[in-house]
């Protein structure tokens, strides 16, 4: 079973619920209004924590209008890399007040840092946990700057190979920080069901023991209670007021009906995995005289042997177990039997009354 740790005094890992992120980022469009309507609506959606972004076009990249800078594929094709963080970006002198209005409604605020300034001035912020994002995975001095201050650590791994996962968690670990998750990802936007490769989940935790979850670009709540039910503990979803409002994220972001239906799924999900059991569950006590038992279906005198023809396997289940047919056939009846009769040990000559 895979390690856990405390999210402001919530165990995040295997034996507990898992815990939902909603997915700020750019859904803001731009407005604080919105982005304070954003937190009140993951909060009724059902999420555990509001995540923001934290960062300025200038500390993701540069100005720069050259090929390099251009996307040339995928969601944002044609944009440039600064003026798409232009668009998206949460203007830090929100980030308080967003922080306030989190605590004030009863969800976790959570940011992605995507350098040392931006986690400094979430220090400042006394945020109680990190996420880092896919395509930072592989900055190991910001890894360590973060992991740096023993918090915890939640970190995508899309695009990552193997090796790199390694680099990343040895990171973490030689800060002495052993607070962290690792997120299964597909870092396309959205990401296509055939690419999202959802067994890794298992094999993360097996091979890293600690709690894995899914940062899901795909659409819809499919993928998200599939995770869960192959042991993510943690989800992460995208969520907006309305995809028509147009933003870089909008186009595969959950709205808040659809955001409140994953969290019902995925809740429903963790109830049916339920935990290891044999045998007959309270709901089924009712039901359970329904199986099979040896009955006498031809009335037999005493004294009279049992054969094919008069005993046979039919429900309900008042009589012996069908197990005890062959044993049955050819003993003889202690007292008269009608038709209809639960055959038990105590009408068998010879047989005595044994457990299950």
């Amino acid at each position: 079973m895979a390690g856990s740790f405390q999210i402001h005094g919530r165990s995040v890992g295997d034996g507990s619920p898992a815990y939902i992120i909603a997915e700020m980022s750019g859904n803001h469009a731009g407005s604080i209004e919105r982005a304070l309507e954003l937190i009140h609506a993951a909060k009724e959606a059902g999420a555990d924590c509001i995540k923001i972004q934290t960062y300025t076009p200038d500390t993701m990249t540069i100005d720069c209008r050259n090929q390099y800078f251009q996307i040339e594929k995928g969601t944002w094709e044609g944009d440039n890399l600064y003026s798409l963080y232009q668009k998206a970006y949460t203007p830090w002198e929100w980030q308080e007040e967003l922080r306030d209005e989190a605590a004030k409604v009863g969800i976790d605020f959570l940011s992605t840092p995507f350098d040392k300034t931006s986690v400094d001035f979430l220090e400042g912020l006394g945020v109680g946990f990190y996420k880092i994002a896919s395509f930072e995975l592989v900055d190991i001095p910001l890894l360590e700057y973060i992991a740096s201050k023993n918090k915890p650590i939640i970190m995508s791994t899309a695009m990552g190979t193997l090796e790199e996962i390694n680099e990343a968690v040895a990171a973490i670990y030689n800060t002495g920080n052993r607070q962290l998750a690792l997120m299964k990802c597909s870092s396309a936007y959205p990401a296509k069901s055939e690419e999202m490769n959802l067994c890794t989940i298992r094999d993360l935790k097996a091979r890293f023991d600690i709690p894995v979850g899914l940062s899901d670009h795909s659409m819809g709540s499919f993928s998200a209670a599939t995770a869960v039910a192959l042991g993510a503990n943690i989800i992460e979803k995208h969520f907006c007021i309305s995809r028509a409002v147009k933003n870089p994220d909008s186009g595969f972001s959950m709205e808040p009906e659809e955001f409140r239906e994953m969290v019902c799924q995925v809740r429903e999900v963790e109830k049916a995995m339920g935990k290891v059991y044999y045998g007959v569950t309270e709901q089924e006590e009712s039901n359970a005289v329904f199986r099979r038992s040896l009955f006498v279906v031809k009335d037999i005198e005493a004294g009279g042997v049992f054969t094919p023809d008069n005993i046979r396997s039919i429900r309900p289940a008042y009589g012996l177990k069908p197990k005890y047919y062959k044993e049955v056939l050819g003993k003889t009846a202690k007292r008269e039997l009608k038709r209809g009769t639960p055959l038990t040990f105590d009408d068998i000559e010879g047989m005595e009354a044994r457990g299950s």
